[in-house]
This record gives C-alpha cells, structure tokens and sequence, in this order.
C-alpha cells in the first residue's frame, strides 16, 4: 500500500451521540415502600404455609441494602405508577397498532435524532442503522429497520444483541463497515427498555434496572465534524456463561405453565459475576491498549459500563493502577441505574466536553455472555 492510499484510506470517529431520558423516576425509597407492602401482603396471603415450614418467608428490603449492593439511588423508567403498585409490579404499556411507531423505536429515534442534530447531519446522509440493545420488543421485523424508516435513512439497517455489551459491539461493527468503505455514516442505536424484563418482585434484582436510549454516530473522518473522537481500536469478548441469563423466546409458548416462571425474567449469580467478570474485562484493556501503544495508566477517562459502583471501582484500579477518581471514571449508575447496553454510552455522553484535543479515552462495557467490548478513542479538537 502506498504512502498516499494509506493516508486516504477511511478512518472511523464518533461524531456525535444523542440520549432520551423517561421523564419518570423511581426513587430508592418508592421502591423499597413498593416492595416492602407487596411482601407484607404475600407473607401475609400464605402465613400458614409458612408457620407449618411449607414456605419460606419473603424477606423486605431496605434503602441501604440498595446502595451498599449496588450504588444505585434511583432509575428512569417508561411508565412508572405500575411498577410501584404492589398490587401489580410489572409493566403496563398502551398497546400501539401496527402502523403505529412502536415503543422500542419510539425512544430510539429520539437518540438518534440528538446524535445527528449534533453532528450537523441530515438523516439522507446515513448509510446504515444498527439497533444494538439488550432486549428486542420483537422479533421481526427488525427494530433498527422501522428505526431507519422512521428517520428517513436509505441503506440498511439490523438488529444486534450482545447483551450489556451491545453498543460497543455495535460501534465496532459500524467502525468496520467504515474502514472497508461499505458505509460512510452509520448509526448504533441502543434502547434499553429493560423495566420489561426485570422481575421487580424479587429482592436481589429489582433495583437494578432502569430505562433509556442512546445513539452513536460512527463517521469516515472526512465527513465528520471538527469536534469528533477519533477510535484508536476497538476489541471484543465472550465466554460462554449462564451466570446471567434470561430464558424468554417465542418457544416457551410449547410450555404455557412455564411463561410466568423466573428464569423467563433477568435472573444472575451476582457474585459469581462479579469475581469472573472483573479480571476478565481489566486484562482485555491492559492487553488491547498495550497493544495500541497506550499506557492504560495514563488513559484520562473510563467511560465504564454501569451495573455496579464496586465492579467499576475494582476495573478502574487495575487499568489505571490506583484508585480512580470520579473526574477519571464517571459515574451515572446512580441516577439511570443498570441500563444495559446504554450506560458506557450514558457515561461519555454526560462527561466528554471538557476533555481537549489529544485526550485519550475508553468506552467499555461488559455483562450477559459473558461480553465484553472496548473502545479506544482519542479527541481530535
């Protein structure tokens, strides 16, 4: 390859990233008085199966077992009178026709509409559209296509689902398609409705999750906007794990009795996660930025996948080789909750402004799979 074809040859950067945000908010509070009734109630309703050993009690929760297990003080969610009634716990949407806009996409257009208003770009001018979330709202047709449609965009368009991990899979992905010269502006798109998929009767997980979408606009460096990031690299992960998983699908209809069942619902081995997925996740950027020529201890900012405040802390400390402040790993787990795929994406779209030219940085997140994915990137001005 020539000096000349090298110095052309295309280079993806994000451009620009967009966040919707439900107005609703449940406090730690609401849901621990949430909770605490419906366990009150369920105690009550089998209090003599439980006195002759048949059951065992439910056990109420507490504000401050929420924030020691997690760091999680309140989460946004699509509808929130429903989740907080004991009586019902579980989401309630208004059904939509199908020639109506659907939820999922609804709130995914949106981030996409910040990510490109953003950028300076018109919807005419993306070539491709990637809808990376955890949990689709349906099969087919794909989300990311009625996402395209919605905003105008020829091309192409799919769904991808990496669990946790999907939006910097996703990123990967777009900064492939631009460096082989098939698209020149592609948009990761990721809404995490996933109050649908938490089980918000149980103790263990029901502070976890919290609903939004965000939106990544991967560019050619030649398009982009002076102020974009440019990515140095990107690396991917997976071990097979049932530590976390969800076993929900269209076959559970061959098993009716089974379809209210737990495991249809976001279930997880927690500290088993957390002691896997840790060394996991540090050592992939350690190797990756050695790799890359970037010493992981002077990177100025970990935009981190935000699930729980002692996992980040502990993967902070070992890439940067001490205790990362709040300027050098931000921290929005505390306000959105878990929000899957979004929350890296959250992180560097709240706290990338002040960085300068030159500033190195990572967007990892990790979860379900296991997954993991990071992206190295560097601001251009």
């Amino acid at each position: 390859m020539s000096a000349h074809e090298n110095s052309t040859a295309p280079k993806p950067v994000i451009s620009a990233t967009g966040l919707f945000t439900p107005e609703d908010s449940i406090s730690n509070r609401e849901l621990v008085d949430s909770f605490n009734a419906f366990v009150e109630r369920h105690n009550a309703a089998h209090a003599d199966a439980i006195a002759a050993g048949e059951m065992e009690a439910l056990t109420p929760s507490s504000v401050e077992f929420i924030e020691k297990a997690s760091g999680i003080k309140s989460r946004h969610v699509m509808n929130k009178a429903p989740l907080i009634d004991p009586e019902i716990m579980e989401p309630r949407h208004e059904p939509r026709g199908n020639d109506e806009l659907s939820l999922m996409a609804e709130i995914g257009v949106a981030a996409a509409r910040e990510a490109l208003e953003k950028a300076g770009r018109d919807p005419a001018d993306v070539d491709a559209v990637l809808c990376a979330a955890s949990n689709m709202q349906r099969p087919y047709p794909a989300m990311a296509i009625e996402i395209q449609q919605a905003l105008g965009i020829d091309g192409f368009a799919f769904d991808m689902n990496v669990a946790c991990s999907s939006a910097t899979f996703g990123i990967q992905t777009a900064a492939d398609y631009v460096r082989a010269g098939h698209a020149k502006s592609v948009l990761v798109v990721s809404p995490e409705i996933t109050s649908g998929h938490l089980n918000w009767r149980d103790r263990d997980s029901h502070f976890i999750f919290g609903d939004v979408a965000t939106a990544v606009l991967v560019e050619d460096a030649s398009i982009a906007p002076p102020a974009h990031w440019e990515i140095l690299g990107t690396r991917l992960k997976t071990v097979f794990s049932n530590n976390i998983r969800n076993n929900f699908g269209f076959l559970n209809r061959a098993e009716p009795e089974t379809i209210g069942s737990d495991d249809k619902l976001f279930v997880q081995e927690g500290r088993k996660v957390f002691k896997e997925v840790v060394p996991m996740v540090a050592e992939m950027i350690v190797t990756e930025a050695q790799r890359l020529s970037i010493d992981p201890a002077r990177l100025r900012r970990l935009w981190l996948h935000q699930a729980n405040a002692g996992m980040n802390r502990l993967i902070a400390q070992r890439v940067l080789g001490q205790e990362a402040s709040e300027d050098e790993s931000p921290t929005v787990l505390d306000t959105y909750g878990n929000t899957s795929s979004a929350g890296s994406i959250i992180a560097f779209h709240l706290n990338h402004e002040d960085l300068e030219a030159g500033d190195t940085g990572l967007i990892c997140s990790f979860g379900a799979g296991y997954s993991a994915g990071a992206v190295f990137v560097r601001r251009s001005a």
